[in-house]
């Protein structure tokens, strides 16, 4: 089984939560973004990494607003379930913008990362990477792998939501470069369903459509939009 969780910012905790019971041995976990354990390198640091990539289950991650992308893009790169990938420890696994995967037999697109509202200001204290935003030819990556699977897949993993789902679930929320991309993500792409980090929520916006945060979520689950 497939579960879906949000932004963990390098928070141990979230993975003993009462929610994480249901994921077992075998299982996968998904975060989608600010995964955040990659952020100092030091020892207790790699300890933890260790540590995370000996869990009995596979946990995948994609890059966010908040990682160190000096220390990410350490580690090498190298083909994992039918994209480009980093492992980074044992079941510990980064994955990549715009590739597609196959994961327990369904299809995923991922991709991973955004722009802070607030890098002016943290630019000057190391805590802000370029990086954190996709460059064009990530973008056009994204969209001619999925158009080399015909433009359907079963699920879509973003860590920004759509410039129409922002709209919808944060509004007054600047849009930026990623939101309108993954606009046309959205008008291309058959999918069954999408999950998406960043805005620290956990709200079903459609049956198609889902935020994530702290919950951990089957992805088989059916959604309905709550009253």
């Amino acid at each position: 089984m497939v579960y879906i969780t949000g932004d963990l910012h390098g928070d141990l905790a979230r993975l003993s939560a009462p929610d994480m019971r249901q994921v077992k041995k075998g299982d996968t976990l998904i975060v989608c973004g600010d995964f955040g354990f990659i952020w100092n390198g030091d020892r207790r640091e790699k300890k933890i990494l260790k540590r995370l990539g000996a869990l009995p289950y596979t946990l995948l991650f994609l890059d966010g607003r908040h990682e160190n992308y000096d220390l990410l893009a350490a580690y090498e790169e190298s083909e994992w379930h039918g994209g480009r990938a980093q492992v980074i420890e044992g079941n510990l696994v980064h994955l990549m913008r715009g590739e597609i995967y196959d994961i327990e037999d369904e299809s995923y697109f991922v991709f991973g990362g955004g722009e802070s509202d607030d890098h002016d200001l943290r630019a000057d204290s190391k805590t802000w990477w370029e990086a954190e935003m996709p460059t064009a030819g990530e973008m056009t990556h994204g969209l001619e792998n999925l158009e080399a699977h015909g433009n359907q897949v079963d699920y879509v993993l973003t860590h920004e939501p759509s410039a129409r789902s922002s709209g919808y679930l944060a509004r007054g929320a600047r849009i930026n470069g990623v939101n309108v991309y993954l606009n046309q993500v959205e008008e291309r792409v058959r999918f069954k369903r999408w999950f998406f980090g960043c805005l620290h929520m956990d709200k079903t916006m459609s049956k198609q459509h889902i935020a994530v945060f702290s919950r951990v979520v089957p992805v088989h689950e059916p959604h309905h939009k709550k009253k």
